[in-house]
Parts: C-alpha cells; sequence; structure tokens
C-alpha cells in the first residue's frame, strides 16, 4: 500500500511491551542511491534532548494511531549506526529537490512522494510545476522507473513526451 510522506510524519512511536508512546517521528533518512527510507529521526520521548533513529526493519505496523515497535530499545543513536553513517551524512532531502530532464527542460520540485509501505521504497515523486505551467498542465506525477539519475542538487527523468516506437505486426488471415 503506498502512502504519502506527511502520513508518515510527526506520527507517534508506540512500544507493544508498555502500551505507551516512546517518541514521535519527525523526518525520513532516504538513501538517495536506491530511493528507499531506511529510517527515521524520532524525537525521544524520555530524553527529549536526544534524536534517536528508528530503523524501518524494526517498525512492526504501521496503524493510523502511530509506528508500532516492540520497545524503547529499538531506537538508536545515530553514532551506533555504522552501516548508515554514509546516508546519515548525506542528509538527503526530497522535499523542494528541483526536477529536470535529460534534455535539461526544468519540470519543477518535488512536493510529495509515495512510498510502498511493505518495502519503504519511493515508486512515486509528485512535482509541483511552476506558475506559468501549473495553470496548464498541474502537477506531475513521476514514477520511480521514470528517474535515470539523483544527485544532491536535482533529480534527472526521462523526457516527458518522448516519442516511442510502436511496430505492429501484420496478422496474415487465410
Amino acid at each position: 500500500m503506498l502512502q504519502l510522506s506527511q502520513a508518515l510524519l510527526n506520527r507517534p512511536v508506540l512500544s507493544l511491551r508498555t502500551g505507551t508512546t516512546i517518541g514521535n517521528v519527525t523526518t525520513p533518512i532516504i538513501n538517495p542511491n536506491n530511493l528507499k527510507i531506511e529510517g527515521f529521526y524520532c524525537q525521544d520521548k524520555f530524553d527529549k534532548k536526544k534524536q534517536r533513529i528508528l530503523l524501518y526493519q524494526d517498525i512492526r505496523d504501521i496503524m493510523p494511531q502511530g509506528f508500532v515497535v516492540d520497545d524503547h530499545e529499538v531506537l538508536s543513536e545515530s553514532h551506533e549506526l555504522v552501516r548508515l553513517q554514509e546516508i546519515i551524512k548525506l542528509e538527503f532531502m526530497l522535499i523542494g529537490k528541483p526536477v529536470v530532464t535529460q534534455g535539461k527542460d526544468k519540470v519543477g520540485k518535488v512536493s510529495d512522494y509515495a512510498t510502498e509501505i511493505e518495502t519503504m521504497y519511493i515508486q512515486k515523486l509528485y512535482v509541483s510545476q511552476p506558475l506559468l505551467k501549473s495553470l496548464t498542465g498541474g502537477s506531475l506525477s513521476i514514477d520511480r522507473s521514470q528517474i535515470m539519475e539523483i544527485t544532491n542538487r536535482r533529480i534527472i527523468i526521462t523526457d516527458l513526451l518522448q516519442p516511442t516506437k510502436v511496430r505492429a505486426e501484420a496478422a496474415i488471415v487465410s
């Protein structure tokens, strides 16, 4: 099931063991190499000065009430997550990133994205266009298969209205 980014943020983290709220999800940690949400930054309820990380594999369920986890122990500090250090240092943010085509045409900026909840892969980008284009075309939905390259400065997609060659086979009727 796909969820928009705003449906995943600013939600409580609930402990199965204690049945209480142990934190609040603030921002996602996105891997730009494969557009996967590796985890979320959380505000710890018990130590408000520390920002913790909730890894996606530690999430038991996502309910309307919030993210369900086993216990407070699944919330980690960033220095404990050795394999994730490179991605954490990138501080990659998807919202607001400019989108251009291979032909260098400006498409707009990412305004939202949809994530597959089971795998945490981002499947669609929603791009808001500049004012002049938005009067005629509205916003665009870009599938992950259309993305060619992601840099720290922009997202490059295939040309939007590329002509595709269609080959029709002739059927011989006897």
